[in-house]
């Protein structure tokens, strides 16, 4: 089994609040890593999509009553809305028998509702964490470029052969379209919306223009919205925000989206291998947002990540932002011998970042200039992660 780092943080929210939502798309790992938290507590696992554990929960105060001291571990839990309230119910009586804490542990994929009915009845007594695919600091043994290719999801990223790996990515894309994205919104054809996946895989990490999607597809922007809304609150797609401060600038106020597994982008694409991957024309936006997710799964909770462009020109692939003010400016390239724009340049003159890196696929970390340093992706991203434990 790899040793998830969201272990720690699982197991630190369990000792403080009452309840823990685990959030993360499908096939994850959230099971894994809830059994695993959960065997020191000697906790009672309940799958909502079994009818056998379902029909326990026929009358939920009574079966959750009985098991009041135990940490029950409640997996698919927006199958079962209706449980919210009765849960309320039992933590405030938790409480007032003095257990303050690791009562509950609710996994789901995500959606809207659940969060919103979880922050309606559980509020003041739920912690949200978000599980998503292996890292380059959780997979150090298998090489970065694997990763890359077949993404962060584990039945892909440990299958024997590239081929079943791809095999597997392709079974999730169509199970997703057309068994788990109905159970969280209204009816999409799954015809439609795999063509707007695709899409996005195509135009990965670029501006968001709804309209020109909404015109690909045939329907209104407003329709062509809610679809990309949807796959982002399954945690399938990122849209990076746009840094916005009154510097006196034309700064580009739009967010950039992307499919934030690159192993999902490879099988939309239908690129099998690492060769066809080098020859592709996404490989240099599939590396920079691969190595973007990475970042973004390391830094501390208390960071924010953004991209900065001017209409000049001045840009920068990732900003992130410190609870402190300080701003860490990072360029990605996919090459050994990087070389910096001026437009880099440019936005640093603009935001003044106290560091500056450029992260590229190489194995040494060394000055290009006197406050700019290249860095390899997983030095950096054990940066942030140490930043994180501070």
């Amino acid at each position: 089994m790899i040793n998830r780092h969201l272990s720690s943080r699982l197991a630190d929210a369990l000792t403080y609040s009452p309840a823990v939502v685990l959030l993360g798309p499908r096939q994850v790992g959230k099971t894994t890593l809830a059994l695993a938290v959960g065997e020191s507590h000697g906790a009672l696992y309940l799958d909502l999509e079994s009818e056998q554990d379902r029909a326990k929960l026929a009358q939920p105060e009574l079966y959750l009553a009985d098991h009041q001291n135990t940490l029950v571990i409640l997996d698919e839990v927006h199958r079962a809305p209706g449980l919210f309230p009765v849960l309320r119910g039992l933590i405030d009586k938790g409480r007032r028998a003095g257990r303050g804490s690791g009562q509950y542990l609710l996994l789901g994929s995500a959606s809207l509702g659940l969060l919103k009915q979880s922050g309606e009845t559980l509020a003041g007594r739920v912690a949200y964490l978000e599980l998503a695919p292996l890292n380059v600091l959780e997979t150090q043994t298998i090489p970065m470029d694997t990763l890359w290719l077949r993404g962060g999801f584990p039945e892909s990223l440990l299958a024997t052969s590239g081929v079943r790996s791809l095999r597997w990515r392709q079974d999730f894309i169509r199970t997703y379209l057309e068994r788990d994205i109905p159970q969280f919104g209204p009816r999409i054809a799954a015809e439609t919306l795999r063509r707007f996946w695709g899409m996005l895989a195509h135009h990965q990490g670029g501006i968001l223009n709804t309209a020109q999607f909404a015109r690909n597809l045939g329907v209104d922007v407003k329709t062509a919205g809610s679809y990309l809304d949807l796959l982002v609150d399954l945690l399938l797609v990122r849209r990076l925000m746009p840094w916005h401060a009154n510097l006196g600038k034309r700064l580009i106020k739009t967010p950039k989206v992307y499919v934030r597994d690159s192993g999902l982008v490879h099988a939309l694409l239908n690129i099998p291998d690492k060769e066809a991957l080098l020859s592709h024309p996404v490989v240099g936006q599939s590396w920079e947002c691969f190595a973007i997710e990475n970042l973004l799964a390391c830094v501390p909770e208390q960071v924010q990540g953004f991209y900065y462009r001017t209409s000049g020109g001045a840009e920068i692939d990732l900003l992130l932002s410190w609870p402190d003010g300080r701003l860490w400016a990072i360029e990605i390239k996919r090459s050994l011998s990087p070389k910096l724009e001026r437009g880099f340049h440019s936005a640093c003159t603009d935001l003044n970042p106290v560091k500056k890196f450029v992260v590229y696929p190489g194995t040494e970390r060394y000055r290009m200039a006197a406050d700019i340093e290249a860095i390899p992706l997983p030095m950096l991203a054990a940066e942030l992660r140490a930043a994180t434990s501070l």
